[in-house]
């Protein structure tokens, strides 16, 4: 009844590493309020975005949505903090890197299956999962052959990812007032889009008109990145998945003017956003609850449960060493929600607190 694409976005929808997204941190930890995007929400608008230039080029939308339904499932709690601390932790173990541990997670990590380990699932996705972004250095990506590009489907993830964050951040950053219409509107694509609504209708509230600005930038750079797309095919004259391959560079990009655009857009949201005190007060609280989770956990693994310590023995025991000890710890943070880490961390080290 479904082809092997659509088995694949089925399985990743049901396992428990999506699950875990819908209290995961995209901006915003979970308890700051219910209506800031999470990283569930997140992967589901960059999913939106991808199957609509997927369909629009013509491309095997299944494909693409199951690559966008991935991406994220090796994201730490606590966003990118969460992941730089993990990184720093695990360095001299290999490092950490949320797109390795996606591919960890769907051929490892989660076990459904008397037959195999993981989702079992297709070489496209797999590698889309290791190779939507920058996977040149990945240690991961050298199963697929690192000199080609991945497909079509997976590159729009990319960029898609890009315009979900983008546009999702700044409405989010509104509503949390860390800052203002107005401090947007210093942004050459925010005051493109608004400009845009203003000349198709009279707004006079002013959350619908941001509502409406922020739809209009994704409309602008979803535009943008599937004509330039279409474009770049056609001067290149590529015809087939593996001329895509071969391509020698990402043939997913968006034209030099909205390039530009959307770089601006980024300096902004690093600078005014993602660097706002009560970022950077969420990003320290972040790292000092991962770091003691992880040295707690590694002076005394027994104090994770016991299908985790097994696991831990078990390699042990097969003389991987202590680097596989970490891994696995690894394994298991990473897989927490924010809430769930919070949790250990107070029943580890609140005396008063029921273990």
């Amino acid at each position: 009844m479904r082809t092997c694409f659509q088995r694949d976005r089925d399985r990743i929808i049901h396992c428990a590493a999506f699950r875990r997204l819908e209290y995961k941190t995209q901006v915003f930890v979970n308890y700051e309020g219910d209506y800031y995007r999470t990283r569930l929400t997140h992967t589901i608008e960059t999913t939106q975005i991808t199957c609509t230039i997927a369909r629009t080029l013509g491309l095997n939308g299944d494909l693409a949505e199951a690559v966008a339904l991935a991406h994220d499932l090796g994201h730490t709690p606590f966003g990118h903090a969460g992941e730089r601390v993990l990184n720093e932790l695990m360095r001299p173990y290999g490092g950490f890197d949320h797109n390795e541990q996606s591919l960890r997670i769907v051929d490892q990590i989660e076990t459904r299956y008397p037959s195999f380990p993981g989702l079992n699932l297709t070489y496209e996705v797999r590698e889309g999962i290791i190779k939507h972004s920058a996977f040149k250095r990945r240690a991961a990506a050298q199963e697929f052959d690192p000199s080609t590009y991945p497909c079509l489907e997976a590159q729009i993830v990319d960029l898609a990812d890009e315009i979900a964050y983008l546009s999702h951040d700044a409405d989010d950053s509104v509503k949390a007032g860390m800052l203002t219409v107005e401090d947007l509107e210093t942004v050459s694509l925010y005051r493109e889009a608004r400009d845009r609504v203003r000349a198709g209708a009279v707004i006079t509230d002013p959350r619908i008109m941001r509502y409406q600005t922020v739809i209009r930038m994704i409309d602008l750079m979803v535009t943008d990145l599937a004509t330039s797309i279409a474009g770049a095919l056609d001067a290149a004259g590529i015809r087939s998945v593996e001329e895509v391959r071969r391509a020698g560079r990402a043939l997913a990009h968006f034209s030099p003017a909205m390039d530009e655009q959307v770089a601006e857009l980024k300096r902004f949201m690093r600078d005014r956003l993602y660097r706002h005190y009560r970022v950077s007060r969420m990003t320290e609280k972040a790292g000092r609850v991962l770091r003691s989770l992880f040295e707690a956990y590694m002076a005394e693994p027994r104090q994770m449960p016991p299908h985790v310590f097994e696991r831990a023995h078990q390699l042990e025991a097969q003389g991987e060493g202590r680097g596989t000890l970490a891994r696995v710890v690894a394994d298991y943070i990473a897989g927490m929600t924010d809430r769930f880490a919070l949790d250990e961390y107070r029943k580890l080290f609140d005396p008063s607190e029921r273990v």
